[in-house]
């Protein structure tokens, strides 16, 4: 009996300093945030998602009170990035602008990811949709999408094509696949790494942001053939989309959106998803998104969970019919 009462007193114990230790570990909202937070960002610094990121950590900061740092870990196409988070504390200190690579392309290219979208974080808002161009060098005689095609057509495997992310790797297949064209892959680690190459002719091909090609395109440096988008972009106007162009429609959309790591305090996502979605519909933070060609687009956590679901599965359908095979 008296081991029975002794051996309760100490699961009871047990439980009791378990329980304090879990709370202490959990701010309460209005205590949050103590120091700074990181927003790892799974690029260079000087990209769009760099760029675009900084855009929100600066008044998100102010918001909260705390610098918002911005962490850049590059590497296999954003899966460094999301493991560093997917393996963070859920205090709500470590957040990570996550975009379409580590989230949609690398899983449907990979058969084994030391993370699990769908379960190792927590979604706590969408940010938007970045513009997507395809880009020649000049040295490429061709000033159309139909005339690139025809070029390639007539000479196969002379073009070598960059790729600075999953998006561009993807892109560039399904193109390839669907009008049937021979050309050499060069991969990089990011658009920024990819540029010199691009603009001594080393490459002649890229999908890419506008963000680091813009302004060669402005010089006559580069040029650009067609957008991804929808509609045409204001920041190229001239330049049509695919259907303008007689081609169907690509299937990936470039996508980005804040996340935590997984069992993040319901308190804590409500607020960032609250400070963030504000600071989304700013007007000087629009007006700094239409320059990189970002469309903003806020959302609820649920709503992002939802669609990082379904992108799961545009992008595995998207990588097949580019005749991709996972590794």
């Amino acid at each position: 009996m008296v081991h029975s009462a002794v051996l309760k007193a100490f699961v009871l114990g047990w439980l009791v300093a378990s329980l304090q230790l879990a709370t202490a570990q959990v701010e309460h909202p209005d205590a949050y945030p103590k120091h700074p937070i990181h927003l790892v960002v799974p690029f260079p610094a000087g990209g769009a998602a760099d760029i675009v990121a900084r855009v929100i950590a600066k008044p998100l900061g102010e918001a909260l009170g705390q610098p918002v740092l911005v962490d850049n870990k590059p590497g296999a196409d954003g899966a460094i990035a999301a493991e560093a988070v997917a393996k963070s504390a859920p205090d709500g200190y470590t957040l990570f602008f996550a975009t379409y690579g580590a989230m949609s392309a690398v899983p449907a290219m990979r058969k084994q990811l030391p993370y699990e979208v769908l379960t190792d974080f927590t979604p706590v808002i969408s940010a938007g949709k970045f513009a997507f161009f395809l880009f020649a060098h000049p040295s490429v005689p061709a000033n159309t999408l139909a005339e690139l095609i025809a070029y390639v057509h007539q000479h196969p495997g002379e073009l070598n094509y960059a790729s600075g992310n999953t998006g561009a790797i993807v892109a560039t297949a399904e193109l390839a696949t669907s009008a049937h064209l021979a050309m050499n892959h060069i991969p990089y680690k990011g658009e920024v790494p990819a540029m010199n190459d691009f603009l001594a002719g080393r490459v002649q091909l890229m999908f890419a942001t506008p963000a680091n090609a813009l302004p060669w395109v402005k010089e006559g440096k580069l040029k650009a053939l067609v957008t991804l988008q929808d509609q045409r972009s204001a920041l190229l106007p001239s330049v049509p989309t695919m259907a303008e162009s007689g081609m169907k429609n690509l299937s990936i959309v470039p996508w980005a959106g804040v996340f935590g790591p997984a069992k993040m305090p319901v308190a804590l996502v409500q607020r960032l998803n609250a400070e963030i979605g504000a600071i989304l519909k700013r007007p000087d933070v629009e007006s700094e998104f239409a320059k990189q060609g970002f469309e903003a687009h806020a959302s609820s956590p649920a709503e992002l969970a939802a669609y990082a679901k379904e992108q799961l599965v545009v992008w595995r359908k998207a990588i097949q019919l580019a005749g991709i095979e996972p590794e």
